[in-house]
């Protein structure tokens, strides 16, 4: 290990990381608190923690993470809870979360423009009709996501709409998934009321 006689000063932020966790794994501790354990690290030492650290919650630890990440607490948590404010917002596991809090669709599709000027502009407003509230987050190019949020139809219902306006809309591809982890996670954010500039 090129790191092993160097001074801990020396190293990385994310080499300061994965020896923290180390140590924390250590003596193999029945509970182990980390706090942003994967931060500055690069994709590959992520992946390497957090295969580690769900080693250690398999063999039965019991392991205490806080985290930014909701990439991070959907790949290594078990149940998880959402702090706005000093207070628990939630309490449950990733997909109880979304299921509850997650309200809606996330909606991505590629409109052929080829011969139609209008082709886009016109999938736009079938969208708006079809699916009163939906809200346009991002467009760039031929690409659209919407965002679907209280929209009670079914998975079936939403992709048999879809495929009806594939034909008709010149719709190339679409996905719809359900609400991430991370827009959860946003919407409680949202709720936290504005500091002022002394802090309060």
């Amino acid at each position: 290990e090129p790191h092993a006689n160097k001074l801990v000063k020396t190293y990385s932020g994310g080499n300061k990381r994965k020896l923290s966790t180390g140590i924390a794994l250590i003596g193999e501790p029945a509970v182990i608190f980390l706090d942003e354990p994967s931060t500055g690290m690069d994709p590959v030492a992520r992946r390497l923690l957090w295969d580690t650290v769900a080693r250690a919650r398999e063999s039965g630890k019991a392991i205490v993470i806080t985290s930014h990440s909701m990439e991070e607490c959907e790949a290594l948590c078990t149940r998880l809870a959402i702090m706005v404010q000093g207070q628990f917002k939630c309490l449950g596991s990733p997909q109880h979360l979304k299921s509850k809090f997650g309200s809606g669709y996330s909606l991505q599709a590629k409109v052929r423009s080829e011969g139609k000027q209008d082709a886009l502009e016109e999938f736009k407003a079938f969208v708006d009709l079809t699916f009163p509230g939906s809200i346009l987050e991002d467009e760039h190019q031929d690409m659209v996501h919407y965002h679907l949020p209280g929209c009670d139809l079914s998975w079936a219902k939403v992709f048999g709409i879809l495929e009806k306006a594939k034909e008709k809309y010149g719709v190339d591809d679409y996905s719809v998934s359900q609400i991430s982890l991370e827009q959860v996670f946003l919407s409680f954010a949202h709720l936290q009321p504005p500091t002022t500039e002394d802090g309060r």
